[in-house]
């Protein structure tokens, strides 16, 4: 038996008589490279398979962002009825919709980052940015414990890099675009969210509730029909999931990134998008057994 089906048998507490993991055995045929952490938030049985692995986040750091605004609002640093006006110095590729806008349309934080986590908007990202910048996400993950997860840069508009954190300068992180992080911090920050323990209780429960209305439901939510509050993440080699799992066994928290896909495909059932919701059923029916 391999060390790495050995190290998920002992993680999730399950006797080696058993028949080999079915994960592990997924992760072995896919095309790529895959880290995974997973918790169930009842009883606290983990899975995990590399979660320790720094991976490029892709827009997951979206969800970090997210929270560093919300504590920047507590604190008093933001305001949710600031605004950003659309216009060519702002719009940027990619996912989202605000660049298809009209220029000189003025746009409330509280929207800019609803645009940013329900439809992954890339202009909107930017903004929010503006108002919290990266350095100041940062500061918040470290409070919170969170070591790894960093928020880099803005998304690009052009060939050079803006809104560059301190982190992002850092020459260890340079082969990891906006943010890093690695899948078991993602896990840390939704089991903290799930007990009410970022911002506040009623913050915290709204964040989840931004979650629950996401648009993109092709990888984590894909084999649910229960409640999902979650952020994915995509680039032409990547696709990455992060959120909890409302199973009617008790929530799971779940955060898969698949890496290294050597196909570019943009469609709806990328192997990535397949691997994570395969991946993701068949942990969250281990962990609530």
């Amino acid at each position: 038996m391999s060390r790495e089906i050995l190290l998920a048998f002992v993680v999730c507490g399950v006797g080696l008589a058993q028949s080999p993991d079915p994960v592990h055995e997924l992760a072995a045929k896919f095309e790529g490279k895959v880290a995974i952490h997973a918790k169930n938030l009842a009883t606290g049985a983990t899975y995990d398979l590399d979660g320790g692995t720094r991976v490029n986040t892709a827009s997951t750091i979206k969800l970090p962002i997210l929270i560093g605004v919300f504590t920047a609002v507590q604190e008093g640093r933001a305001k949710w009825t600031d605004t950003s006006e659309l216009g060519p110095a702002n719009k940027v590729g990619g996912s989202g919709v605000l660049s298809e806008m009209s220029d000189g349309t003025k746009m409330p934080l509280r929207d800019l980052v609803r645009y940013m986590m329900l439809l992954s908007d890339n202009s909107a990202t930017n903004m929010v940015l503006d108002h919290v910048p990266g350095d100041d996400v940062n500061r918040v993950m470290e409070k919170l414990g969170i070591r790894e997860t960093r928020s880099l840069r803005k998304i690009l508009r052009g060939s050079s890099p803006e809104g560059v954190s301190a982190a992002g300068r850092d020459p260890a992180n340079e082969a990891f675009g906006i943010g890093v992080a690695t899948p078991r911090e993602m896990v840390v920050l939704l089991e903290k969210l799930h007990k009410g323990g970022i911002v506040s209780k009623e913050a915290s429960a709204e964040i989840l509730g931004i979650m629950k209305k996401q648009q993109w439901r092709e990888g984590l939510a894909r084999r649910f029909s229960e409640d999902v509050a979650d952020k994915p993440g995509a680039l032409d080699h990547l696709r990455s999931d992060v959120g909890i799992v409302y199973s009617k066994a008790g929530p799971v928290a779940v955060a898969i990134t698949c890496y290294d896909i050597p196909k570019v495909d943009w469609s709806a059932d990328n192997s990535g998008y397949l691997f994570i919701a395969d991946a993701a059923k068949l942990i969250v029916e281990r962990l609530t057994r």
